[in-house]
């Protein structure tokens, strides 16, 4: 399983991001991910000459840029008023990946419904093949991230864009922590789309409904909704991701990339990212 590299998200430090940068070479990292949505990292504030300085940043500390986080959060493309604006940020987010030396932008689109005909399954299926056609023409692929919906689902809506500029972000946990779904069956189910994977664990307390999960992350809460009830998310190790399984089903299905450890939570996220990091060396 030697074939793995282990990457983290490099705002998950909660430090300026070019200190973060260089703690993620102080825990024994091989590359990082970066959120480029908000604030001076975004691609709309990223000047020609801060993306050399950037890409310069990451190469002398020894380390490689595994993706960008280019999530425009909300609904994802859900609701088709706002999708002109989003698919004109994500072009300009596929240029700052082409710009810095990465081939994979990780996304959510909100939760892709069972229905097929449904308006908000077709608004997210134009905009995943109108952003899909211009990433794979810059050889960047948008990879959607696990968690808002069945494995299976997502790789029929996969199918239906059928574009290689558009594959998967599997995050194990959120699989676990929403769906209560087994990240094993979805590495064989999606296994033709993974572009790049989240080291993330978690539990599930008890069933929810995920539209009402990800509503409350796109709107700020929903009333009646204590997401800490339903699930969590814990240390790599301490949750219900079986570690061993599941990285020799994606060994299995020749998955060669990033696990790139996520931490959104905890009180220390150096000490648990530094922890994790040493968790994936001693599997693979």
């Amino acid at each position: 399983m030697s074939r793995f590299k282990i990457g983290v998200m490099v705002d998950s430090f909660r430090l300026p991001i070019p200190a973060g940068v260089r703690k993620a070479r102080e825990v024994g990292a091989d590359g990082i991910q970066v959120y480029v949505v908000d604030g001076a990292m975004s691609a709309e504030a990223l000047s020609a000459a801060d993306r050399r300085a950037f890409r310069a940043l990451v190469a002398d500390n020894g380390l490689e840029i595994s993706a960008l986080c280019g999530d425009l959060g909300g609904h994802g493309f859900q609701i088709a008023a706002e999708n002109a604006v989003k698919t004109r940020r994500s072009k300009a987010i596929v240029d700052l990946a082409v710009d810095l030396g990465t081939t994979v932008v990780t996304t959510h689109i909100g939760v892709v419904p069972e229905d097929s005909s449904s308006p908000v399954y077709r608004n997210q299926l134009v905009v995943c093949k109108d952003i899909g056609a211009y990433a794979a023409d810059r050889g960047v692929a948008f990879a959607i991230e696990t968690g808002p919906e069945p494995a299976a689902r997502l790789a029929a809506f996969l199918d239906e864009v059928d574009s290689c500029g558009v594959g998967v972000n599997l995050d194990p946990a959120n699989l676990i922590m929403v769906l209560n779904d087994d990240p094993v069956e979805a590495v064989y189910a999606l296994r033709r789309h993974i572009k790049h994977t989240h080291a993330k664990d978690g539990v599930q307390y008890r069933p929810c409904d995920p539209v009402k999960v990800y509503a409350a992350f796109a709107e700020g809460g929903v009333e009646g909704l204590n997401i800490g009830e339903l699930f969590n998310e814990l240390p790599l190790g301490e949750g219900k991701v079986d570690w061993d399984r599941y990285l020799a089903a994606l060994s299995e299905v020749g998955y060669a990339g990033y696990l790139t450890v996520e931490r959104e939570v905890g009180a220390n996220p150096e000490a648990d990212i530094r922890r994790a990091v040493e968790f994936l060396r001693q599997k693979i």
